[in-house]
């Protein structure tokens, strides 16, 4: 009985550090209206994006939803519309497994959009497998994708007179690194058909989040934009959706259990979308709604800056 009494407390115990670590949730305080201006979030039909277009919608900003699929993305539209009454909620094509597609989205935007306000840098996912022009797809679409769409867009974001760009980033980058020679000879920073192998190109795809953000603040220095790479928490959403079967039935009861749900995950974005004075923070990396310290590898300017130059060759900007 004393051992079963024991083991219950060292439970709880273990329950409540978690949910007071990793899991600890936060919430974004900042009460700034977002009517009059625009903002884009990719992967904005489900999850976080969903949750954090809603907030932004409810605070009547006008809100494009950059999505693969259009009948989710208006099936999300009619979600947030009914939940807000705000009827500037639309959706524009795009698959950042394409640069072309990429290209194609910022072209008709460019065209049809008259102002950018914030850019929110949000899908992502854990898979195996290819983009449309040959990158491996946890680097192409997390990193590659994001990373043409913000420099074609750069130039609208500045002229509002105050444009941020939030890339969402994870925890899992501590676990990265980038190995250039793998990506030249690849065209990608993992490989294996592995769960583990892909998990890590995961950490690395995360890894170029942090990096990029950082060297992007450095080249928007004198600039009206400011930048921020978002860890959301540790959040129940389709992210793994690619993962095999025995490997959801293991993690779906603890993420029912710890996980935070999309709204909670989309508190820090929405922290860096909507707090004032963040300009001088430029570059840095959020959790739980303040910025957090980063190790070596996130604060390798060297790496940093070969990434971009990488990254725009990759993308045929230079």
């Amino acid at each position: 009985m004393l051992v079963l009494l024991a083991s219950a407390v060292l439970l709880a115990s273990l329950y409540v550090l978690l949910v007071e670590t990793a899991f600890k949730k936060s919430k974004c305080r900042s009460a700034a209206s977002m009517a009059g201006k625009a903002v884009i979030i990719t992967g904005g039909n489900t999850g976080i994006g969903k949750a954090t277009a809603t907030e932004l919608a409810r605070r009547g900003a006008r809100v494009i939803l950059a999505c693969r699929h259009q009948q989710r993305a208006e099936s999300a539209i009619r979600d947030i519309q009914k939940a807000t009454g705000n009827s500037e909620v639309v959706y524009m094509q795009l698959d950042l497994g394409s640069l072309q597609s990429v290209r194609s989205f910022a072209d008709t935007f460019l065209r049809t959009e008259p102002r950018l306000d914030i850019l929110i840098n949000n899908a992502g996912l854990v898979a195996d497998g290819r983009t449309k022009d040959g990158f491996g797809i946890e680097f192409g679409v997390n990193h590659l994708g994001h990373f043409l769409l913000t420099c074609l867009l750069l130039e609208r974001l500045n002229e509002g007179g105050g444009g941020r760009v939030i890339t969402l980033s994870s925890v899992a980058h501590r676990w990265g690194y980038i190995d250039f020679d793998s990506l030249m000879a690849t065209k990608d920073l993992g490989s294996g058909r592995y769960s583990w192998q892909f998990f890590q190109a995961y950490c690395n795809s995360k890894l170029c989040n942090v990096l990029f953000t950082r060297e992007l603040a450095k080249r928007l220095q004198g600039t009206n934009i400011s930048c921020y790479s978002v860890h959301p928490g540790i959040v129940r959403t389709e992210l793994s959706r690619h993962i095999s079967l025995w490997q959801k039935v293991f993690i779906e009861p603890v993420a029912q259990l710890l996980f935070l749900d999309p709204e909670a995950g989309a508190q820090t974005t929405l922290h860096c979308a909507l707090q004032e004075g963040l300009e001088p923070l430029s570059g840095s990396y959020f959790s739980c709604c303040k910025p957090q310290e980063l190790g070596a590898r996130a604060t390798d300017d060297a790496v940093a800056r070969k990434l971009w130059e990488v990254s725009e060759r990759l993308c045929g900007l230079c």
